[in-house]
């Protein structure tokens, strides 16, 4: 909702996703557009408003079969089953669980890592940065809000624990590519998104989106 907000295509034509990736390094891949199943299943998922097994689903059905994998869920009993699916794949994953239920790293509480070669427990220390309270990390309430939120921190303008969780994730997601630490990892896209190279990144893909 958010990306539909900020006026980014969805598209499943090769030759925009093929620009979208030469030009801005990223590209969206919307589900609906690359499994007709998923545009017929869409509407209920909306309207049921709870998580359903396509939750589950999702990841393991991605188009693009990615070699690197960074996957977050939302319980504990789902992060081993994902693990044990994907120790049968040739997939480089990562599986995040934060044990107080957010399907990402939240600096909140440690959280559980599952990868292709460990298993073990993260926490903010790890990153270098302190442990979070709930209250620092709520999103907005609103598409609008949520939306003005995104731009406020990628354009540089975030508060501390907003940085924090987005590099935290975004390190977990260099760490699994480049078999660097987390805390490496962390630096790597604390620099990026101060730097401004997140933001070029958006607007670019805005730009191709006209």
């Amino acid at each position: 909702n958010v990306m539909e907000k900020l006026g980014i295509k969805f598209s499943n034509d090769n030759d925009f996703i093929e620009k979208c990736i030469d030009q801005a390094g990223i590209a969206i891949l919307h589900a609906p557009l690359f499994h007709p199943a998923m545009k017929n299943v869409g509407p209920i998922r909306k309207e049921l408003g709870v998580k359903t097994f396509f939750n589950m689903l999702g990841p393991m059905v991605n188009p693009s079969f990615p070699q690197n994998q960074l996957v977050g869920v939302f319980n504990l009993e789902l992060a081993r089953m994902y693990g044990y699916l994907y120790q049968n794949t040739r997939v480089n994953f990562t599986i995040l669980h934060s044990l107080d239920g957010y399907d990402e790293v939240s600096l909140t509480c440690p959280s559980k890592i599952i990868t292709s070669t460990k298993e073990g427990m993260l926490n903010p220390a790890d990153f270098g940065v302190r442990q979070l309270s709930q209250s620092e990390i709520e999103g907005g309430k609103t598409i609008d809000e949520s939306a003005e939120m995104f731009m406020n921190i990628i354009s540089g303008k975030g508060n501390e624990a907003q940085n924090n969780v987005v590099c935290a994730n975004a390190g977990v997601a260099i760490a699994t590519v480049n078999g660097c630490t987390p805390k490496e990892g962390f630096e790597l896209a604390k620099e990026s998104l101060l730097s401004g190279k997140g933001l070029i990144a958006l607007n670019k893909l805005q730009e191709l989106s006209r």
